[in-house]
């Protein structure tokens, strides 16, 4: 597909793609790229193989700018990424995408955006805006999803938010990564190396930048909040730890005197006179008592129960 940039995104007829006297756009499969790369005439032979494009970066060449985006889904953010690859110059751009995720992009915009001042600067803003619009929402969702696990953690129902916070760990690192990565293919727009863009339209450029970098610190902030939930969660660990140490060593405690009274009377030396007495298992009894209810007061006190 072709399109012509004007005060509307239209498609046109690349019949006569050499006398064109527009900017323009094309979101072609890999296939067409290799048969029909010269007609762009960008001066490059470039067999790009879209199955092995792992990551968002651009590089200058002396007569264009070439590329690949590789972008998280944002239904599921660890899934599957949509990868496909670029290149342009001052007449226009070339999508080379065989999953169509690229299309749709244009397909929005031409559907939804007019332009007062056309260029193919305000299309290419308007292109990776699409790809993060919808990312605030998305990380405002990251931080009500983690106030709720460490509400979770605070009311000991830990077993199920742990394993999601290690998918929300997962899922705000790929981000994390995704942005760094359209930041620095933002700053290579931006810094316009082969004058391709217009001066004053270099600010488009630098506005994308401005929001992915919000976004990069957001999900860094994020991030680090996930780290914080965990250390909580282990401290809530150590806690329940020592409680339980607590009461262990406070049961002993209680427990020792009473232990030495059963070892000492369970010698039955015959020279013991306290076994010759009627009172004395009562008073033994009393005794027990005494020191076991004397322990939980002293505890008590000292707030160790």
């Amino acid at each position: 597909m072709y399109y012509k940039i004007g005060e509307r995104i239209e498609k046109f007829e690349a019949k006569n793609f050499d006398k064109i006297d527009f900017q323009y756009i094309a979101v072609i499969g890999s296939d067409e790229w290799i048969k029909t790369n010269k007609k762009f005439n960008m001066g490059i032979e470039w067999d790009i193989n879209l199955d092995e494009i792992t990551d968002t970066h651009a590089e200058v060449n002396i007569d264009s700018l070439t590329g690949t985006f590789s972008i998280p889904s944002r239904k599921n953010i660890s899934g599957p990424k949509h990868n496909f690859a670029f290149a342009l110059d001052e007449k226009g751009v070339v999508f080379i995408d065989d999953e169509g995720f690229a299309a749709r992009i244009v397909e929005n915009i031409a559907r939804t955006k007019k332009y007062i001042n056309p260029c193919l600067e305000r299309f290419l803003y308007d292109f990776l805006e699409s790809i993060i619009h919808r990312d605030y929402k998305i990380v405002e969702q990251y931080d009500v999803k983690l106030d709720r696990i460490e509400q979770d953690i605070l009311d000991e129902e830990t077993t199920a938010s742990m394993r999601e916070l290690a998918d929300i760990r997962s899922e705000l690192r790929d981000l994390r990564m995704h942005y760094a990565q359209l930041l620095d293919l933002s700053q290579e727009l931006e810094e316009n190396e082969n004058e391709f863009f217009r001066e004053n339209n270099e600010r488009y450029f630098h506005l994308v930048f401005q929001r992915v970098q919000t976004l990069h610190d957001m999900t860094s902030s994020l991030a680090d909040h996930t780290a914080q939930i965990r250390d909580l969660n282990q401290a809530q660990i150590d806690i329940k730890q020592n409680r339980i140490m607590t009461i262990l060593t406070v049961v002993t405690s209680i427990f020792m005197p009473l232990t030495l009274i059963t070892g000492w009377y369970g010698m039955n030396f015959v020279h013991m006179p306290e076994l010759q007495s009627p009172l004395a298992y009562p008073i033994i009894i009393a005794l027990s008592v005494m020191i076991f209810f004397g322990c939980l007061i002293f505890f008590k006190i000292k707030k160790w129960l």
